[in-house]
């Protein structure tokens, strides 16, 4: 039934345009606008009223909904029909009408981004008026699954330091761009200033469908392959890896973002004119000289931006890390060893039948808030570096 009245609104749409269009048609010889926008302001118009009424009737909760729905629309279209006249200025209230339609599609960006920040805020209160900020940002120990004491009391329950989980992610996070970093530089200056066309169009596809496998598959690699492959070569050569190690999963988080930062930084290498590489070489520098002393600087605004962006990917890594990784909070900087990071903590607490008035599951808004401030502090270092070597590179 859903279909068959989505179908009657798409021809009332249709309708709309084709009847203002023929109207428009016969006054030819003297119009304001074209045909065109005399039937996109009919489809418009239908469309607006239509949207209108579906807001009114959910917010009152009327039915049935489909028939004021297409009445509406066909309403808006007859609107529309009726001031088809050789006088209507109907292009400008078409761009006018699809600008103020671009505008909203901007601010729903920053609508949603505030209305998140909001959530996390509220919840964050909720949780530190239970659990001091003290003992959360600088408290070394965490397990809030288990209730210490009195629960009825707030110093008695769970442990909620949360250092050991930033330390976790950070260790990872540093592993894996230790990995990711040069390799993923090494591969974009190969592709952009060495390749041949015939091997740089093989290998772009190839690292570009690394960046869309699943992280989950990326988990199962770790488990699988990585995990194994580590604990036996330390028992080779003698030294105890965890089956969970933050080496693992750093390892397979770096072959996961590789891809992002080749493909950034050889899209800002290929943004380097090419005048700048060939007055180098005129002026005898050899071609590495010129990547050095040229090229890169000319791209490191890009390749910076690149990298903070993997960064903030690896920061935020949810589904490999919650595979891989240690549930465990363990305060410790022992790439063998295992760690646990923010997201794996945030997946664990609100997994199942949880009740948000509790500080277990609350704490989760806590973590998220404290991982969204690090993403947006990293961003903005991003934009400010990017913006500055920008400046200095205009300048010279």
């Amino acid at each position: 039934m859903k279909v068959f009245y989505l179908f009657c609104l798409m021809i009332v749409f249709v309708l709309s345009f084709f009847l203002s269009y023929r109207k428009a048609s016969r006054f030819m010889s003297r119009p304001f606008s074209l045909p065109f926008y005399h039937g996109a302001s009919g489809t418009l118009m239908s469309a607006g009223s239509g949207l209108v009424c579906y807001v009114l009737l959910f917010l009152f909760g009327v039915d049935p909904k489909e028939i004021w729905i297409i009445f509406s629309a066909a309403a808006g279209g007859f609107f529309i029909w009726h001031f088809t006249t050789p006088g209507w200025r109907a292009q400008k209230w078409v761009e006018k009408t699809l600008r103020y339609f671009l505008l909203m599609a901007a601010f729903s960006a920053v609508f949603m981004t505030i209305a998140i920040v909001f959530t996390l805020f509220f919840e964050t209160i909720r949780f530190f008026s239970i659990i001091s900020p003290a003992e959360f940002l600088a408290g070394t120990q965490w397990n809030p699954q288990t209730t210490y004491g009195d629960a009825s009391r707030a110093e008695d329950y769970g442990l909620y330091g949360a250092v050991p989980l930033f330390a976790g992610t950070l260790l990872i996070m540093s592993i894996a761009m230790v990995m990711a970093v040069p390799v993923g530089l090494f591969i974009a200056i190969y592709t952009r200033e060495y390749a041949k066309a015939g091997t740089r169009n093989m290998i772009k596809p190839v690292i570009e469908i690394l960046a869309g496998v699943p992280t989950i598959v990326y988990g199962f690699f770790a488990l699988v392959a990585v995990m194994p492959l580590l604990q036996s070569l330390g028992e080779w050569i003698g030294v105890e890896i965890s089956a969970q190690s933050a080496l693992g999963v750093g390892i397979v988080m770096g072959l996961m973002i590789i891809p992002y930062i080749s493909s950034l930084s050889d899209d800002a290498l290929g943004a380097v004119p090419q005048a700048l590489r060939d007055n180098s070489l005129a002026l005898g520098a050899t071609p590495s000289e010129t990547i050095k002393k040229v090229v890169i600087p000319a791209a490191l605004p890009g390749i910076v931006s690149a990298i903070l962006l993997a960064v903030s990917r690896a920061i935020g890594e949810t589904m490999l890390v919650v595979m891989a990784a240690g549930l465990t909070a363990h305060l410790t900087f022992n790439p063998l060893k295992s760690v646990t990071t923010v997201t794996v903590q945030i997946v664990s607490l609100l997994t199942g039948d949880q009740e948000f008035n509790s500080p277990k599951t609350l704490s989760a808004f806590a973590l998220g808030i404290t991982l969204f401030l690090m993403t947006f502090a990293l961003n903005a270092v991003s934009l400010s570096v990017v913006r500055r070597y920008r400046e200095k590179h205009h300048d010279a």
